[in-house]
């Protein structure tokens, strides 16, 4: 009886953790999100140009998804617990320079703070969802990644409620979403070091993963990477795009794009939890087969509904596609076994950056061609899905 209680505060506990690193990962995305909410107040108060534009985004990118894997490889050898409140501290002090910036210069300082608290955070937090897991490592990185989902989806709202009407300065109020994040990783990180201490007097268990040739691996994360191509280029079409596309093809208000907009984000939450759970259930391979070719038919027919099954399939692509993040990132982690932080690193880094570039280059084709011409082509892109057939089966054959 003893034990049997032990085993269940330990489940209580895990569930608590998970908890408190999705709700972290929502603050850490909903204050991302103010950066570009923003960038129509600092063009005006500096007088800037696109191009200044471009720079701070790309100054917050950089930092935000290169040093990822820079800081995955460093904890992989030395984890270290308090560096996720130390993280949401960058982004603290970013958040405080930015609403107080009076030169073009500061405004780069503070993005770039911001960005490597993101960095900081990624990694580590990823470990500790696995480490809280309890053995279903699919449904904690769900739980993770759909508080991120919800905090980008709420950060534009909340910065056009307190920030848009007030200016920059009013960007401070969002210091204190930082200051709940730095007190909820605080505990996390007493969490942490516990289990690692633990884990160091622990014998370690025997290998269950399937040993691969390094050729193997390589190729294996190469076809991952174009997989998170595939679908971080085609979810910067919806999430970028998609309110103009109904805009333009349907004329509908920018009110309702809106709405329509967030009835597309709530499907890709909802995806992604689904996605974890499922592939604890029947393998990581068949999400991601199921997610990313899966999504093709409906991809395929989207530029060519009217406005009712144009909803409709937004919503299935959403569901659909959004449950492949969770299985290609622990996927990765079972291909390379004990670089959990490495593996965090460079995708959700990779992940960041292609959103970002995606954004900027389907814009561009925008500008030259049309809005519908761009979801014309960008319904092509699952059936770069097809490269699934060539990963090997790393998982433990299921009964």
């Amino acid at each position: 009886m003893p034990a049997a209680a032990g085993r269940d505060v330990a489940s209580r506990t895990a569930f608590g953790i998970l908890v408190a690193i999705s709700m972290s990962h929502l603050l850490n995305d909903l204050m991302q999100s103010v950066i570009s909410a923003i960038y129509p107040i600092l063009k005006k108060e500096f007088l800037l140009d696109f191009s200044q534009i471009g720079i701070i985004q790309l100054v917050f990118q950089c930092t935000a998804s290169i040093l990822q894997p820079i800081v995955g490889i460093y904890t992989d050898k030395k984890p270290m617990p308090f560096s996720l409140p130390v993280g949401m501290g960058c982004t603290l002090l970013g958040l405080l320079l930015l609403a107080t910036a009076g030169h073009y210069s500061v405004i780069l300082i503070s993005v770039a703070l911001i960005g490597l608290g993101s960095s900081i955070f990624h990694p580590e937090s990823s470990r500790v969802a696995r480490m809280a897991s309890g053995g279903r490592h699919g449904l904690a990185q769900s739980l993770f990644q759909v508080g991120g989902n919800f905090g980008s989806a709420i950060g534009p709202l909340l910065a056009a409620f307190i920030v848009l009407p007030r200016g920059q300065g009013a960007v401070a109020w969002f210091a204190l979403a930082a200051l709940a994040g730095i007190i909820i990783l605080s505990r996390v990180g007493f969490w942490y070091r516990a289990q690692h201490r633990a884990s160091l007097g622990r014998p370690k268990a025997a290998a269950t993963h399937v040993m691969l040739p390094r050729a193997v691996i390589t190729r294996s994360i190469i076809i991952l990477a174009l997989l998170i191509f595939s679908k971080f280029f085609y979810m910067a079409a919806l999430s970028s795009y998609y309110t103009f596309f109904l805009i333009d093809k349907f004329q509908v208000s920018i009110r309702d794009s809106q709405l329509l907009l967030f009835v597309f984000l709530g499907a890709v939450a909802v995806g992604t939890i689904a996605g974890g759970p499922i592939g604890d259930r029947f393998g990581r391979k068949f999400v991601i087969w199921f997610s990313i070719l899966g999504v093709l038919p409906f991809t395929l027919a989207l530029p060519h509904a009217n406005l009712a099954w144009t909803v409709a399939l937004s919503v299935i692509i959403g569901l659909v596609l959004s449950s492949a993040f969770s299985a290609i990132i622990v996927y990765a982690q079972e291909l390379i076994p004990g670089k959990v932080g490495l593996v965090s690193g460079l995708f959700f880094g990779f992940a960041f950056g292609m959103g970002g570039i995606g954004a900027a280059a389907l814009g561009e084709l925008a500008d030259r061609t049309s809005i519908t011409f761009v979801f014309q082509i960008c319904a092509f892109l699952p059936l770069i899905g097809l490269l699934t057939a060539f990963l090997p089966n790393v998982e433990p054959k299921r009964s």
